[in-house]
């Protein structure tokens, strides 16, 4: 019988150890921190509810407002007009353990435990000999075990020690940093069904910076690549000065921070080893999501695992694994190469971004939008469209130009009057988290990395590595 090891528990490993499960394959799930919460937006669309029968427990809002930010602070309200659509909101912490434990109760093999160590045999091809630290007793050591197992799927993340043992080659990782803000009731039912994203290179040069409704807290974060990695302390102070007249009164009851891939890896099965989710590197440009694209990867994985082996009668080769990364890239490639060329248009200065904004108030704009995240399928364009869409684009650049501020400002409060707004903040801000500097953010600058201290440049890097 096939023995698959998956190392690591988030969506795209609890998927697949699903799949190899059901299927009668003895299926070992590793995962260190059974109560980890990658900081991450959190947001799922809405054919992963159904694609994945997830139960609405595990849904903290549904979103059915989303408003984008300019850099002058142009709202641009888009709506879900249809009956029972929605983008899902979630805390990983609780979606994880879901699709963990139900993998479990599957028949996978879920092991609190830490891989440290992958023999990969001659030339790679297996078998494969695991050495991992065992934390189930509860010591904070751990006990030394090993297992033998004939093919590993590492869904372990950006910094996968599968992909260093398969020698998948290296990537840029960009990098994202969140805190968990608790916010009085007034502030929190303006978040009851809204998400905010703001862009401005004050929050991010490169990406977005977010308001996500929890449960009973709201998720305030923003990424930027790598080579911007000693700025994002200045960027998350960006995202947080812009945003502070609506986080009154907040209270800091987390800070997280984590890499997460730019591209895929230059090789994502090598021998009888298979890297999915962000250790794959299908993180999309442009809107940063992960978590579908996790799942998905993990599922087609280990189906394609699971016909290639008869159920578990035989060991696939690595020609029947690349079978998989054949229908991924023919699945998704496209929606790939596409959000990466609108990261590069519209992300490139506050000009384009602020040409963004606008163009997220034409409703063709939005109902494509949303129609391409919530289904995950391409929506064709008429010829009307297409032309509307380009002449669009092209005003919508020109006036960028103009819009662009020559600094940034809060946005109002949309529940209070700005002098009840003023008056709060003259006697608090917001409690805990990243120490706020005196420094402003430049307009049309970067701030300086010497802003970001060496504490804080710690804090991200712990969180790298969990």
């Amino acid at each position: 019988m096939l023995r698959v090891a998956v190392v690591g528990g988030g969506p795209s490993g609890s998927c697949a150890a699903e799949v190899l499960a059901k299927a009668g394959i003895q299926t070992w799930i590793f995962e260190r921190k059974l109560d980890n919460a990658k900081p991450c937006g959190g947001a799922i669309p809405l054919c992963m509810v159904s694609e994945f029968d997830l139960p609405e427990s595990i849904i903290d809002r549904k979103v059915r407002n989303m408003k984008m930010i300019s850099p002058s602070n142009r709202e641009v309200d888009i709506n879900l007009e249809n009956d029972g659509e929605y983008i899902g909101m979630c805390r990983r912490e609780v979606m994880d353990a879901y699709l963990r434990e139900r993998a479990a109760e599957l028949g996978a093999n879920l092991v609190n435990g830490l891989v440290t160590k992958i023999d990969t045999g001659t030339k790679r091809q297996g078998p494969y000999t695991l050495t991992y630290s065992d934390y189930s007793s509860g010591e904070a050591t751990g006990e030394s075990k090993t297992l033998e197992v004939d093919l590993i799927v590492g869904a372990d993340g950006a910094n996968s020690r599968v992909a260093k043992a398969m020698d998948a080659g290296n990537y840029n990782v960009a990098i994202a940093f969140q805190e968990r803000i608790k916010l009085p009731p007034e502030e929190m039912r303006y978040y009851e069904s809204l998400a905010e994203m703001y862009v401005g290179t004050d929050v991010s040069p490169d990406f977005y910076a977010w308001v996500f409704p929890k449960y009973d807290h709201v998720a305030v974060g923003t990424g930027t690549m790598q080579n911007n990695q000693g700025l994002i302390k200045s960027l998350q102070e960006g995202i947080r000065e812009r945003a502070k007249k609506r986080l009154l009164h907040g209270e800091v009851i987390k800070v997280e921070a984590h890499p997460i891939p730019e591209h895929p890896r230059p090789r994502r099965v090598v021998g009888r080893m298979a890297l999915v989710g962000d250790a794959a590197g299908y993180v999309t440009k442009s809107s940063g999501e992960g978590i579908y694209f996790a799942a998905k990867s993990g599922r087609m994985c280990a189906e394609q695992i699971v016909a290639a082996s008869a159920n578990g009668a035989k060991i696939p080769t690595e020609k029947d694994l690349k079978v998989y990364l054949k229908k991924w890239d023919r699945q998704y490639g496209a929606t790939y190469k596409v959000l990466e060329i609108l990261q590069n248009i519209f992300y490139r200065n506050d000009a384009a971004r602020e040409a963004f904004v606008e163009m997220c108030d034409d409703k063709d704009v939005q109902r494509l939008t949303f129609d391409s995240y919530l289904y995950k399928r391409v929506v064709l364009m008429n010829p009307w469209q297409q032309l509307k869409l380009t002449l669009l684009t092209l005003g919508s650049v020109l006036r960028g130009n103009a819009l662009a501020p020559a600094s940034y400002k809060p946005v109002p409060s949309a529940v209070r009057s700005e002098e009840e707004a003023m008056a709060i903040l003259a006697v608090t801000a917001i409690k805990g988290g990243i120490k706020v500097s005196s420094k402003k953010v430049p307009s049309q600058g970067l701030p300086t990395p010497e802003s970001t201290s060496a504490d804080d440049r710690e804090t991200v890097g712990a969180g790298s590595n969990s």
